[in-house]
């Protein structure tokens, strides 16, 4: 019997193999099971000795996202073949997002941390000093009462400034507290790997957004181990806001005091602690899928990246930056929406894109 789940799993993944899942049913998938790269194995069925419903009798359920990509159809890389070559940029833009998460774990991990931002953009996101517009991100909060007075905020925002570093957090600041950011009023998403580190509590959230693209080909017991680390780090961050949710059993981290401060920084340290692993199991797990997942001769392009108008510029997170070669195969290919601009109560990324021309 299993010599015989051996060759139907062999089959099925056209000679690849993979992990299958015995007892597995085709009920499973979508339900217990991923949708994302399940492929059934069916028992096969000898010459003359047919067997009744046998399209829904299962060996089980095999992933390999191998399969999934098709690795086994070769690639000839012959500009000539326009299927060949179509086949090789939809193939570029697939792996694109996996290169950029796993650059952005890469520099991330060898960051210094930035241990003196007090989760200040929660309160960058409700500035509103005297003859300024209302901040538009108020009302994403405002079924939360504030804590505080507007007048501690502006206080406690005007105090030393923002130092946010992480890119998706400014699109939320008020207008007016775009320019007290110490890195920067506007930023491009490239600026991502300059600026992420291992101390900002919004990085650690992002690994459950960074583990979710691999569903169906990570460890469950990864997944579980991320997910912990972003509702702790949701949790502090929602603690030293200046939004007032005892009633939702969350506590107060007072930042606005030098003792909150310091409590902060004390929790933030041992969050990044508790992260470090985490993020660096996560980036074992893109290096293996992607070992799997593609042909080698498509990860290329390990020491540089394309910068703000599509110039090539070295990079400055050193050989932490790998993108697959560009749509005429002669750089690297970006997604749109990494030339891209941030700015306090702009656009989301993708309608905010840098003009190249």
């Amino acid at each position: 019997e299993k010599e015989q789940a051996y060759k139907a799993a062999m089959k099925a993944s056209h000679g690849l193999g993979g992990v299958l899942l015995e007892n597995a049913n085709i009920d499973d998938i979508g339900g217990t099971l991923h949708m994302r790269g399940g492929v059934p194995v069916p028992i096969m069925v000898e010459e003359g000795n047919p067997q009744e419903d046998t399209e829904q009798q299962l060996h089980g359920v095999l992933y390999n996202p191998a399969v999934f990509y098709n690795r086994h159809l070769p690639l000839n890389n012959n500009n000539n073949d326009k299927d060949d070559k179509e086949r090789k940029q939809q193939l570029l833009k697939t792996i694109a997002p996996f290169q950029w998460y796993t650059s952005i774990l890469k520099q991330t991990l060898n960051s210094d941390p930035i241990l003196h931002c007090y989760g200040l953009h929660e309160w960058a996101m409700q500035y509103h000093p005297e003859g300024a517009d209302p901040p538009p991100s108020a009302k994403y909060q405002s079924s939360l009462n504030l804590r505080v007075s507007r007048q501690v905020i502006n206080d406690t925002v005007e105090r030393k400034g923002v130092r946010c570093t992480h890119v998706d957090a400014l699109r939320f600041f008020a207008p007016a507290a775009g320019p007290l950011n110490h890195h920067g009023a506007s930023l491009q998403r490239m600026d991502q790997l300059r600026l992420e580190q291992k101390g900002c509590v919004h990085a650690h959230m992002d690994l459950l957004k960074i583990g979710l693209k691999l569903q169906g080909f990570i460890d469950s017991e990864l997944m579980v181990d991320i997910l912990e680390v972003a509702l702790a780090a949701r949790k502090l961050d929602v603690e030293a806001s200046p939004y007032d949710a005892t009633e939702y059993g969350a506590g107060i981290v007072p930042i606005e005091t030098n003792e909150g401060r310091k409590v902060y920084r004390e929790r933030q340290i041992g969050l990044m602690q508790r992260a470090e692993p985490v993020r660096q199991r996560l980036l074992d797990a893109y290096e293996v899928f992607m070992k799997i997942a593609f042909d080698e001769s498509l990860l290329l392009g390990s020491d540089e990246f394309v910068g703000g108008r599509g110039k090539r510029t070295p990079s400055v997170v050193d050989d932490n930056v790998v993108m697959s070669k560009s749509n005429t195969g002669d750089g690297p290919y970006v997604a749109p929406e990494r030339l891209a601009m941030a700015e306090p109560g702009g656009l989301p990324w993708r309608k905010n894109l840098i003009d190249k021309s």
